[in-house]
């Protein structure tokens, strides 16, 4: 006797999946680049100019992150896992996600919580939500800096997330405009047979094939989850 194989939901999320448990979103009038210069505190030119006013800005990040807690969206993805084979592409650097109860996630932008050496990428070092400081350095003894990818730095795990988007049965994306690439063009390489849907607030409209639900994801993705999981 065989076991049937379970379902692939892939969920593709952004900065609007963590926008109701308090983190601020990029984009939006209000959100984090409103109040900070991209150009200052989140390229490889800015760490070189002025490493100590980068490492201050991610400080500031992980500190909010120890403040804030996963919201229903996240516990809803992690229940899933009850019934299906989930796997979460995040856009997101913090670990809300995985908080949530989460198993398999693939970190897009980068880990908040960790930072790598600036000798040699390989040597990743996991801080929490603790501070990271000029004078920190990794075991070559280089300056680390937070594992986080930067405008102009390549995106991790691209060709592991899109054979997964690829592969899979149901496709959610939740709290993203899909305003941002290369990632946002990952959900070209779904199947024309996989469900797919789009949570988000702030599109205007959802892309070819997407059922948009339109609204937070702390409430929609519960709905959502209910009714997948009582198939």
């Amino acid at each position: 006797m065989t076991m049937n194989k379970k379902q692939h939901i892939v969920v593709f999320t952004g900065a609007g999946m963590s926008a109701p448990s308090g983190l601020a979103t990029f984009r939006d009038p209000d959100g984090i680049w409103s109040r900070y210069n991209v150009e200052e505190v989140a390229t490889p030119q800015a760490w070189a100019a002025d490493p100590n006013k980068v490492l201050e800005f991610y400080n500031i990040r992980r500190t909010q992150l120890a403040d804030v807690e996963p919201n229903e969206g996240h516990r809803a993805i992690a229940a899933l896992e009850e019934k299906y084979q989930v796997t979460v592409i995040t856009q997101n650097v913090d670990n809300l996600h995985e908080r949530g109860g989460s198993s398999s996630v693939l970190h897009l932008h980068g880990e908040l919580t960790k930072v790598r050496s600036t000798a040699d990428p390989a040597l990743v070092y996991d801080i929490g939500t603790g501070l990271l400081n000029p004078g920190d350095l990794c075991e070559k003894g280089s300056q680390l800096r937070p594992h986080v990818v930067w405008f102009g730095e390549q995106v991790f795990h691209t060709e592991e997330a899109c054979e997964a988007i690829a592969g899979c049965d149901i496709l959610i994306v939740a709290g993203t405009s899909l305003q941002v690439y290369p990632a946002a063009g990952m959900i070209l390489y779904a199947s024309p047979t996989a469900e797919r849907y789009l949570i988000d607030p702030g599109s205007p409209e959802a892309p070819e094939n997407f059922q948009h639900l339109n609204g937070s994801v702390d409430i929609l993705l519960p709905q959502l989850a209910r009714t997948l999981l009582d198939r």
